[in-house]
């Protein structure tokens, strides 16, 4: 099968496409290797696959319109796995443009390519951010999330909207993933895994709780919810 993933030398992104290539599918990265972390940890993921001989490697922006819909001109992928996003909420209150240029703009061009290529079905990266100021516990996708308290938080919400609106329109068979903290070999270093390990190597003290959300499955627009881990 020929795979589209966004996001390639991203963190999750890559250990999707490394999977994938075992499994013998043919995947085809796209990754605009920003600088919002150290892009030679990108490079470094990157390197474990880039010379497969069934991976190819795009490094274009979402938000390019053009290139994305050359990419799946040229590569007609059958499925497509959205990956790539700007992340961090933090980061989201000083440089909200990123956010809709990437998350907002950049999906839409995934959608439409997926929409115009007949790909079979698309499957997405939301956010655990999503349920904003819900106090409601543990957290499902049978919550209201109108209530975003980030920038980031609302794009991944629109993700939603605009993925269902595609399913109902045109047929389109999307899946959402609502994140929560994703950990292990080759993680973001600014998520909380590397954070912590640098208080415990500190002697710092510091008091956490985690609460994880059951998924579910619906038809054709799905939304999943879960705490998870990535190898």
């Amino acid at each position: 099968m020929k795979i589209l993933v966004t996001g390639s030398a991203g963190f999750i992104g890559s250990a999707v496409a490394l999977r994938l290539l075992e499994r013998g599918d043919t995947v085809i990265g796209i990754d605009n290797h920003n600088t919002y972390y150290d892009p030679a940890i990108k490079e470094a993921r990157l390197a474990r696959h880039t010379n497969h001989p069934n991976y190819t490697h795009l490094r274009i922006d979402l938000a390019d319109r053009s290139s994305i819909e050359a990419a799946f001109t040229a590569h007609k992928p059958q499925r497509v796995v959205n990956l790539a996003a700007q992340a961090g909420v933090r980061y989201s209150i000083d440089n909200p443009l990123a956010y809709i240029d990437s998350n907002i703009v950049g999906f839409a061009h995934i959608l439409e390519g997926c929409r115009n290529h007949g790909v079979e079905h698309l499957v997405y990266a939301s956010s655990s951010s999503v349920y904003g100021a819900s106090t409601t516990m543990p957290f499902s996708i049978h919550q209201n999330v109108d209530h975003p308290l980030s920038l980031y938080a609302a794009s991944k919400k629109a993700n939603e909207l605009m993925a269902h609106t595609y399913s109902h329109l045109y047929g389109l068979p999307t899946t959402g993933l609502r994140f929560f903290t994703v950990y292990g070999p080759w993680g973001r270093p600014d998520m909380a895994l590397f954070k912590f390990t640098k208080l415990f190597l500190r002697g710092n003290r510091f008091k956490s709780s985690t609460t994880a959300s059951i998924g579910a499955t619906l038809p054709m627009s799905t939304t999943l919810s879960k705490a998870s881990s990535a190898r």
